[in-house]
């Protein structure tokens, strides 16, 4: 599953994402969706979500 497509991804899916001051590294960050903050269906570099620590950033990975 991709993370640019927003029906894939739904609020407690276990993600990692990367922030935006870590784009240029591609450090990810692992945590469980709180927010699915893009509107739009899909989103080239990743739907935008907020993770339940409050880290906000856009889906790079879905894990099952």
């Amino acid at each position: 599953m991709a993370g640019t497509n927003r029906e894939n991804i739904t609020v407690g899916l276990k993600v990692k994402v990367v922030q935006k001051q870590d784009q240029r590294t591609g450090k990810l960050t692992e945590g469980i969706v709180a927010r699915v903050l893009t509107n739009s269906s899909n989103h080239p570099h990743g739907i935008k979500v907020m993770l339940e620590n409050g880290v906000v950033g856009r889906v790079k990975e879905i894990l099952r």
